[in-house]
């Protein structure tokens, strides 16, 4: 059965933590989605255990691979996979974080209410045990980074059809339609820029059906954040303006 929403995983040696992902999709309140998990040329097996994850999920599973390097590349693809499968809608999240229950089915309402593309909010795992510091200041620290973004000259460039708003690569939907539109998500190397925050602008010059949503809920892995400290971890999200001194620490482990 051909199903319209299709959810988007790209993965690197994600065999420890992408079960944690996959068990939050298994429990949607609304299952009628597929999904495609685009192994990033692993070594560790994640695709083996996302296809003993497939033959008991409630929902169709694909695995594709992608050899080239990097997770807007992998996540392309995968979008792409989806699109030719049939998909009109697309969400995407990391092999990381637990989207929320409800999550597929906030943003199947979003999209079916008018929006073309959705920025929902990012919250640090639970199961991670977070501190208050962690909960609490750099999640504040990163919405203070989204309200700079609004005001940057580089995202107010003419022919924005609307407002820049803060987006995560690890939680947002959109139109299948406005992902062509657009160009999708660019195909580059992780330290070579946010695919993220160049997905929503290409997009916002094509739509302006672009919201925020607060009730569109994803955890995010904390790991980034542990094992680079807050102000490197924040300077990586500023325009790369810090980086591991080799491009295999880009993924931390």
């Amino acid at each position: 059965m051909s199903r319209r929403l299709w959810v988007v995983v790209p993965a690197y040696d994600e065999a420890g933590t992408i079960g944690t992902t996959l068990t939050a999709l298994a429990a949607q309140t609304d299952p009628d989605f597929a999904l495609v998990v685009v192994d990033n040329n692993s070594t560790d097996g994640t695709g083996d255990v996302v296809r003993r994850f497939a033959s008991g999920a409630p929902f169709p599973v694909d695995v594709v691979t992608e050899p080239r390097p990097g997770a807007g590349t992998a996540a392309d693809t995968g979008c792409r996979h989806a699109i030719a499968a049939g998909a009109t809608l697309l969400a995407r999240t990391d092999a990381d974080c637990r989207p929320a229950p409800d999550w597929v089915a906030t943003a199947k309402a979003l999209l079916d209410s008018g929006a073309e593309m959705v920025c929902g909010r990012s919250v640090p795992r639970r199961d991670e045990r977070p501190n208050f510091a962690e909960r609490r200041l750099f999640p504040a620290a990163v919405r203070a980074a989204g309200v700079y973004g609004r005001f940057r000259r580089s995202h107010r460039a003419t022919g924005f059809r609307t407002p820049y708003v803060l987006c995560h690569g690890h939680n947002l939907a959109l139109t299948a339609d406005l992902y062509v539109r657009c160009g999708g998500i660019p195909r580059i190397a992780l330290r070579d820029g946010a695919d993220d925050l160049d997905l929503l602008n290409r997009a916002r010059r094509h739509t302006d059906r672009i919201v925020r949503a607060e009730h569109l809920v994803v955890e995010n892995s904390l790991r980034r954040l542990r094992a680079w400290g807050p102000r490197r971890t924040l300077l990586w999200y500023w325009d790369r303006r810090w980086q591991p001194t080799e491009p295999e620490g880009d993924h931390v482990r």
